[in-house]
């Protein structure tokens, strides 16, 4: 027998059924009901902060507003208790009853259509509330209005399909919470792994959270406070909290928009890659929030992935979330957010480029990779970030670099190619025979020591206008310019009779032999036919990918080079030392542009040519 004052009310069977949904199947993530209850006491204690500006007669008037939670692992429960307007008789009926208030109909309405509607239930005592009974087999909520000529009452349900609501006296104003753990729950009694709960998801919220009596949230929510009231150090200790780091950031860029959307962004580039230092592929770390509550500490979709070594928090009102906070429903929109945040960062990086030039270099040494990641695979960004690329060049000394303004800004009148070559280093690129004809005009050429510049300046393809040349491109064509005579140079009919020789003596290895345009100092070069690069086929063969390795190249020569005006020679007076030449010349320049596969050959052929030379007379 219910007592005399106790009240029963049964849920609909379209409630249980909601109920079901609630409990089972609308969150992920059991833990999730201690950020519902906390959201809830938050925005009734938000209210009563409110209402202190408007109204005189307040019951309880001298309570602080804050969230109280205490644990009892004995008693295996958990109480959540805020100081805010509490709630009367008639509407713990209403607001606890929401789903069966409002019509089971216009609930499974609101569900179905998600946006605004579903987002307007969170936050308030409904379905967020119902998350208690994932982990609950008995809730009471104990509430006491603001209202000083109201009583308190108390409110209970299994869960089950009915609930009661009993008057009790002596209730402080606000509303409190106790939880009987179902026994696969038990760890919700636990003061540590609530802590925890605490920290991850409601770290941020406006008011103190005391657990068993200790202040948990005690970082603030910077990134909604104005820049000019915002000491470094504070940015450093909320840097290090959020992202879990014990650097300072190198960069920080906070910001705040009201259109397209509003937003809230407070973002950090840390002081160190881990990834370059060999810790693997990071996570995403830039955490979303709606109104201070996190929604998700690494959402994949906000930002783009080559931004992934940025740290920080995104806070968005305008985010319309699912009935549970835990999905985004408008990806579209959230998509967006993303873009107005990538841009403002972009812009900033270009900013700092501008104004400290030396120290965005230092950033650019340890994360550029990402920026070159980012032309290389996200169309929608590689102008922005080909802005902020930055590479040696034959015209600046060894450590320095350029961006590709300032070469284009360096170019001649007539130029209209931007050239690059890439290499495993500035020594190994100068060394070779692929610079003399550029040096010779004057042209400055790029130079690229990483696998992944190869992907950037594929799709890159073109810059202000200007197009991207591999300088190493077998069919590049470079502008005449007067060749330093030589003694016993070939003339134009002996130079084409020794490149038709050497064709027919290297056979099929090679496409096509012709004087050279570009050869200066080198004897001759080899070329790939394709506009794949020497750097790119070694990588790709290192990862066994390579299938298209061509059978074929193009040799050039110089007809100005001593080696080859010996070897027009000896061709006549000992054509078979004059093969082993060619051969040997021929996989030398091989070498050279990282197109010979298997040295064996070669080797062995050097020694055959050194017996030959050290043969005493």
């Amino acid at each position: 027998m219910n007592a005399p004052n106790v009240e029963k009310h049964e849920f609909q069977a379209e409630i249980k059924q909601l109920l079901d949904i609630v409990i089972h199947s609308l969150y992920t993530e059991k833990e999730i009901f201690v950020r519902e209850l906390i959201s809830n006491g938050s925005d009734a204690l938000e209210k009563m902060r409110h209402l202190k500006l408007t109204e005189k007669n307040i019951f309880d008037d001298k309570l602080d507003l804050e969230v109280s939670i205490s644990t009892d692992d004995t008693a295996n429960t958990i109480t959540i208790q805020d100081f805010g307007i509490g709630m009367t008789k008639e509407e713990l009926v209403g607001n606890l009853g929401t789903i069966a208030h409002s019509g089971s109909k216009q609930f499974l309405q609101a569900l179905k259509e998600g946006g605004d509607k579903s987002a307007n239930l969170i936050g308030q005592f409904g379905v967020g509330f119902y998350s208690a009974f994932m982990v609950a087999d008995q809730v009471k909520v104990y509430s006491r209005s603001w209202k000083e000529d109201e009583t308190g009452h108390v409110w209970s349900s299994d869960g089950s399909g009915s609930y009661e609501i009993e008057e009790v006296e002596g209730q402080r104003r606000g509303t409190k919470i106790v939880l009987t753990l179902k026994e696969d729950a038990k760890q919700y009694a636990s003061d540590s792994t609530i802590k925890e709960i605490i920290k991850r998801y409601s770290s941020f919220v406006q008011f103190p959270i005391k657990l068993n009596g200790e202040k948990v949230n005690t970082i603030d929510a910077i990134w909604l406070r104005g820049k000019s009231d915002i000491k470094d150090e504070e940015y450093t200790e909320f840097y290090k909290f959020q992202a879990n780091a014990w650097d300072e950031p190198r960069y920080r860029l906070h910001f705040s928009a009201d259109a397209p959307l509003a937003i809230n962004a407070l973002l950090f580039v840390p002081n160190e890659n881990p990834e370059r230092a060999g810790f693997g592929r990071i996570d995403p770390a830039v955490a979303l929030y709606c109104r201070k509550v996190l929604i998700d500490s690494k959402p994949d979709e906000l930002l783009p992935e080559w931004m992934r070594f940025t740290k920080g928090v995104v806070d968005s009102e305008d985010l319309p979330l699912n009935i549970s906070r835990e999905t985004m429903q408008d990806r579209a929109l959230v998509q967006n957010l993303g873009r107005v945040i990538t841009k403002r960062f972009l812009k900033f990086l270009a900013q700092e480029a501008k104004k400290r030039p030396e120290a965005y270099l230092e950033f650019f040494d340890k994360f550029g990779f990402f920026l070159k990641e980012g032309v290389a695979v996200d169309p929608t960004y590689k102008d922005e970030l080909a802005k902020l690329l930055y590479f040696e060049s034959s015209a600046q000394d060894k450590g320095n670099k350029t961006s590709l303004a300032d070469y284009v800004s360096r170019m001649k009148d007539e130029q209209k190619e931007i050239y690059y070559i890439i290499g495993q280093n500035r020594e190994s690129i100068e060394s070779g025979p692929y610079l003399e004809g550029f040096k010779a005009r004057g042209l400055e050429v790029l130079f690229l020591y990483e696998p992944v510049d190869e992907y950037v300046m594929s799709n890159l393809r073109e810059y202000e206008e200007k197009t991207l040349v591999s300088a190493d491109q077998g069919d590049l064509k470079l502008d005449d310019v007067p060749q330093p005579e030589t003694e016993g140079s070939l003339s134009d009919d002996e130079a084409k009779g020794l490149c038709a020789w050497l064709k027919e003596t290297i056979g099929d290895k090679v496409k096509e032999v012709k004087v050279s345009d570009r050869l200066v100092d080198s004897p001759a070069m080899a070329l790939s036919p394709d506009a794949m690069s020497a750097q790119m086929r070694r990588m790709m063969r290192q990862m066994g990918q390579d299938n298209s390795m061509p059978a074929e190249v193009l040799f050039e020569i110089n007809p100005r080079h001593q080696l080859m005006i010996n070897l027009n020679k000896q061709r006549e007076e000992n054509e078979e030392l004059a093969k082993l030449i060619t051969l040997q010349a021929f996989d030398n320049s091989m070498i050279a542009a990282g197109l010979l596969e298997d040295p064996k050959d070669m080797v062995t052929r050097m020694y055959d040519i050194l017996s030959r030379a050290s043969e005493t007379k």
